[in-house]
């Protein structure tokens, strides 16, 4: 399992907040930057970033941020929030990205995500956020129709390289991941799923580890990581 520590960005700073809700925003670093570098060198083997000012306003706002981000670390990052369109897409690709998250579009708009999959393969992730069983969209503040599954089976067999699958209602919140739901939709598709939202101790990733069905491909590590509930040394030892 893969562990992807986060840094979601407002304002161009290293922030956590609750459910998603700029207002509730901790500061934990002012240099994004040089908490990549010290997560990186903690061991871990992804980054995990998000623009959360673009996934509300839809467009790239920390794009200096994730810049210094993409110059810091050798380890590849993987970026969402904001990115609504092809053009976006190459961008970031061409600026260093390994692997681009496509939300909103994902729900509003798939084929962007097909016509990405097949010009980038393997560098396309969806990202499903979950809010009382349904899919969230336009960073959190607008609610779908749909539910996960059905959003996360547009894309099998398109080359979608992982689903990100947020559960909303904890995110932020270190209650503890919702191991069985997470699971469900890993062995509802092929593609490997990610999970987030309420990652609360080591003893979430050895029962994430533990799910019986489909094996869930990685963890996205947040507010416990930078509470120190959670080691990086301990985590990484839970994942191999």
């Amino acid at each position: 399992m893969i562990l992807y520590p986060a840094i979601d960005l407002k304002d161009g700073q290293c922030v956590r907040v609750v459910h998603g809700d700029l207002d509730t925003a901790t500061v934990f670093n002012a240099s994004p930057a040089d908490q990549a570098r010290q997560w990186a060198e903690g061991g871990f083997h992804w980054i995990h970033v998000v623009d959360l000012n673009g996934a509300v306003s839809g467009r790239a706002v920390n794009q200096a941020a994730v810049g210094a981000i993409l110059e810091s670390v050798s380890v590849p990052v993987q970026l969402g929030g904001g990115i609504r369109t092809m053009g976006d897409i190459e961008g970031w690709i061409e600026a260093g990205v390994s692997r681009v998250i496509l939300g909103t579009v994902a729900v509003r708009d798939p084929k962007i995500v097909y016509e990405a999959a097949k010009a980038w393969p393997e560098q396309i992730a969806v990202s499903v956020d979950v809010r009382k069983g349904k899919v969230a969209v336009q960073g959190w503040t607008e609610d779908s129709d749909l539910d996960a599954i059905s959003v996360a089976r547009r894309f099998e067999d398109v080359g979608v390289s992982a689903l990100i699958v947020t559960d909303i209602d904890r995110d932020g919140t270190v209650m503890g991941f919702n191991v069985e739901a997470f699971g469900a939709i890993a062995d509802a598709v092929a593609i490997p799923v990610i999970a987030a939202g309420g990652l609360a101790s080591i003893d979430d990733i050895v029962r994430l580890k533990a799910h019986k069905g489909t094996p869930v491909a990685g963890a996205v590590l947040g507010r416990a990581l930078y509470n120190g509930a959670i080691v990086p040394d301990a985590a990484l030892k839970a994942a191999a």
